[in-house]
Formats: C-alpha cells, structure tokens, sequence
C-alpha cells in the first residue's frame, strides 16, 4: 500500500489531521481492494495519485465538471462552475473565523493577497456585525 504524502509545515487543526488522516485510510484500503480485484488490468502508472477511477487511471477533469453539473441539474440547483467550490469553501471557512492565512495553506496559494481578494468573500452575517460594531463604535447603536 502507498502512502500519502502531506505538506510539511501546514498548520492543520488536529481534529482536520483525523479527519485527513481517517480518509486518507479509507482511500488508501478502497484503492488497495480495485488494485486485488483489476488484477493485471489496473493501472499502475498512476499510483500514488488520489484521483484515480475505480480502475486506478487518472480522473479526467472535464468529467468531473461534467458530473457536478449533472448532479445540479438533477437536484435542481442552480449553475456553477465546479471551481466554485474554492471560493465557497474558502467564505465557509471565513465565516467560521479560520484565519485567513490558515485558508491561504488550505487552499494551497503562495500570495496572501489572493485568498484575501478574490477567495473569502463576507458573508451577511459578518457584514452585518461589521455594521454593528460601527454603530457601537460611533456610540450610535439602537435601545
């Protein structure tokens, strides 16, 4: 069985190395049992790799996007692009008050400036309470 290999250096809360560590695992057996069951046939040029089919060649991308738009449209969501889910994640993470230079490691960007300005988007939530905090900062807040 290969290992997977991570970041030195990340700062990842423990309870994300469980959840990393635990999938990771899982990926590792699921990936072990197509290799016994594929036989000669599995693909061994891509080992190590995570995204791999059931046959352990490399996912195509295009299928991929292909299939998050197919699970949209059967569940009646509106369209994005699957990429979109970075710069969800990243508002998602923000809003739970990850700092945003624990999300620039996540996210894997080298400039800062990046996650800060086109990523992590405010939610209303935190829009609001900025609000707030002015008015009560102004001393104007509401009885």
């Amino acid at each position: 069985m290969h290992s997977i290999r991570v970041r030195q250096n990340a700062k990842i809360h423990f309870a994300s190395w469980r959840i990393l560590i635990r999938k990771s695992y899982d990926l590792q057996v699921r990936q072990a049992e197509n290799r016994r069951l594929c036989g000669n046939c599995y693909c061994k040029d891509c080992e190590g790799y995570i995204c791999i089919n059931e046959m352990g060649c490399l996912l195509n991308p295009n299928r991929v996007s292909a299939m998050f738009e197919l699970t949209l449209q059967q569940n009646h969501l509106r369209h994005i692009r699957f990429h979109d889910l970075r710069h969800s994640s990243a508002s998602l993470l923000l809003a739970s008050h990850v700092p945003l230079k624990q999300i620039q490691e996540w996210l894997g960007h080298s400039d800062f400036s990046t996650t800060a300005n086109i990523y992590a988007h405010l939610d209303a939530a935190s829009k609001q309470n900025t609000a707030e905090a002015m008015l009560h900062g102004l001393g104007l807040e509401e009885e």
